[in-house]
C-alpha cells in the first residue's frame, strides 16, 4: 500500500468509539466450539443459498480442525472478498437463512462469523504469501470500469486465470461502496482496502482515471481485448421539492462517505432521513453516533412495504432512531438560509403501482411539519450508463444494463458487466458473484481457436 494511501486511512479509522462493531468477532474458543456445532451436510443448502457457492461445511471443518488457512482459501475460491462479506453480507437471509438447524428450531451456525475468523486470520498471518499463483500465463488483456466490488473479483479471477487486468476507477481509493458507502459499524474502510491490495497483489494494475474523459473509451477499445462495465450506480435521486438545495441537506451516500473520510465529523440537533431502505437505515443509526439528540426516519409506505431488512429495522428502533409511516415531504423549510424542518403531507395506500407495491395516494390537507437541523435524502441511485451504452451498442433493460446472466456478456460483444449496474443495486455478494461469472465467461472467449483441420 503506498504512503498516500495509508495517509487516506488513518482518518477513516477515527471513529471506533462512535461505531463499534455490529457483530463483534469470535475468539478462538468461540470460534471452535461454533464450528463443531456444524453437522457439515453433504447437500449444504448453506453453500447453495450463497451468490457465490462457497463451500460452507468445508471452510468450517478445516476452522474445526485447526486448519485456519485452508478454510480461508476454500473461502477464497469462490469469493475473493471473503472478508468484507462476512461482515455485510444478509446471513439471516442467505446461508444462515438456509441453515437446517432451523428444522429442528436450534440457532443456526454463525457463518458469517465463523467466515470472518478465518479471513481475519489470512489477513493477520501475511494474505498473500503463496495464494492463487497464475496457473500459466495468457496473452488476453481486459480493463475493468469501475473499482467496486464486482470489478474487483472479475480482476482477481482473470489473474488467477493468467490474463492482465487494468481496473480504471475514478475516486481517489479503489473499493467502492465498500470503501466509501458502508456503514462503518459494519465495515471499515481500511478492511476495505486490505481486500484491495490483495488483489493489487495478485498482479492487478490500478488506474486512478475516469473513463470518458481522462482515459477515451475508444483507448480501452483498442489497448484490451474485452472490457468489464462495473460501475455500480450513480448519484442519489432528487427529492424534488422546493428547499432540497438548501445547506443542511446532504444524500445519504454523501453523508456515509463524509462521515467515513474527515477527520473532525459530528451531527448535531434534530435529523431527518427520508427513505425506508438499508442505505437510508444506515445513515439513521450513524447520525445517531455521531451525536444527533433526535434522528426521525420518515417513510411514505408502511413498515410492512419498506425495503430495508427487518433485521436492521430492529436494530434501528435499538440505536434510537423514530420512525413515521405514511408521509411524503412536499417542501424543506428554510430560517436564515439553511434547513429548519420538513414539511410532509400524510399519505395512504391502494390499488398497486407499475412495480407491484401498493400505490402512494396523498391524503388531502393532511401537512405537518417536523423541525430539524439536517435532512439526510434516501431515496435510491440513479443509473449512470447513458452516454457510455449508447455510444457502444450496449442494450438496456429498464435503466440497467441488459446481459446474458450466465456470462455477465452485453449485446456487444467486447463487453461484459456485472454489479449494481446490473442488477439495480443488490447486495456486495452478488456483485462478486458476477464478477467473477463474467470472468470465466471472458476467459473462455479469449482462448485461442484450434485450427481447422483440411483434408
Amino acid at each position: 500500500m503506498s504512503p498516500a494511501d495509508k495517509g487516506h486511512i488513518q482518518p477513516l479509522a477515527r471513529n471506533l468509539r462512535q461505531f463499534p462493531e455490529l457483530h463483534p468477532p469470535l475468539d478462538s474458543n468461540a470460534a471452535l466450539a461454533e464450528a463443531n456445532r456444524c453437522l457439515f451436510c453433504f447437500d449444504a443448502p448453506c453453500t447453495a443459498a450463497c451468490p457465490t457457492h462457497i463451500d460452507v461445511p468445508r471452510f468450517i471443518k478445516k476452522i474445526s480442525t485447526g486448519n485456519l488457512r485452508g478454510s480461508a482459501l476454500t473461502i477464497l475460491d469462490a469469493n475473493i472478498l471473503g472478508l468484507s462479506c462476512s461482515r455485510v453480507c444478509p446471513v439471516a437471509v442467505l446461508c444462515e437463512g438456509a441453515c437446517v438447524l432451523h428444522r429442528y428450531n436450534q440457532k443456526p451456525i454463525e457463518i458469517g462469523r465463523l467466515q470472518r475468523f478465518a479471513m481475519d486470520r489470512f489477513y493477520e498471518d501475511g494474505a498473500p504469501a503463496g495464494f492463487a499463483a497464475v496457473v500459466s500465463p495468457r496473452t488476453g488483456r481486459v480493463a475493468c470500469i469501475g473499482g467496486g466490488p464486482a470489478s474487483l473479483a472479475c480482476a482477481a479471477e482473470l489473474r488467477r486465470q493468467g490474463h492482465r487486468v487494468t481496473i480504471f476507477d475514478n475516486r481517489p481509493l479503489p473499493g467502492g461502496l465498500n470503501t466509501y458507502g458502508v456503514a462503518e459499524y459494519k465495515l471499515r474502510p481500511a478492511d476495505s482496502l486490505r481486500e484491495v491490495e490483495f488483489v493489487r497483489s495478485l498482479g492487478v494494475e490500478f488506474q486512478h482515471a475516469e473513463v470518458g474523459t481522462l482515459v477515451p473509451i475508444e483507448q480501452l477499445e483498442n489497448e484490451y481485448d474485452l472490457i468489464f462495465i462495473g460501475i455500480g450506480l450513480g448519484a442519489m435521486w432528487k427529492l424534488g421539492i422546493p428547499g432540497e438545495d438548501l445547506p443542511g441537506v446532504i444524500d445519504a451516500l454523501r453523508f456515509i462517505e463524509r462521515y467515513k473520510t474527515a477527520e473532525d465529523f459530528t451531527v448535531n440537533g434534530r435529523v431527518v432521513v427520508i427513505g425506508g431502505g438499508n442505505t437510508a437505515i444506515d445513515a439513521a443509526n450513524a447520525a445517531r453516533r455521531l451525536g444527533a439528540r433526535e434522528v426521525h426516519l420518515v417513510y411514505r409506505r408502511t413498515e410492512r412495504q419498506m425495503p430495508a431488512f427487518s433485521f436492521e429495522y430492529h436494530h434501528s428502533k435499538v440505536e434510537g432512531v423514530r420512525f413515521h409511516w405514511l408521509a411524503q415531504p412536499v417542501e424543506i423549510v428554510a430560517a436564515d438560509g439553511r434547513v429548519a424542518g420538513v414539511k410532509f403531507i400524510e399519505t395512504r395506500l391502494a390499488g398497486s403501482d407499475s412495480g407491484g407495491r401498493p400505490e402512494v395516494i396523498p391524503v388531502a390537507g393532511s401537512y405537518f411539519e417536523l423541525p430539524c437541523d439536517l435532512v439526510i435524502p434516501a431515496l435510491g441511485q440513479s443509473r449512470f450508463l447513458g452516454s457510455l451504452c449508447e455510444s457502444r451498442g450496449i442494450r438496456l433493460n429498464g435503466r440497467s444494463i441488459a446481459v446474458d446472466r450466465p456470462t455477465g456478456e452485453t449485446s456487444n460483444p467486447r463487453y461484459y458487466a456485472g454489479g449494481d449496474c446490473v442488477n439495480g443495486g443488490r447486495e456486495v455478494v452478488d456483485a462478486v458473484a458476477d464478477g467473477r461469472r463474467a470472468a470465466l465467461a471472458m476467459t473462455l472467449r479469449m482462448e485461442p481457436k484450434p485450427e481447422a483441420v483440411h483434408g
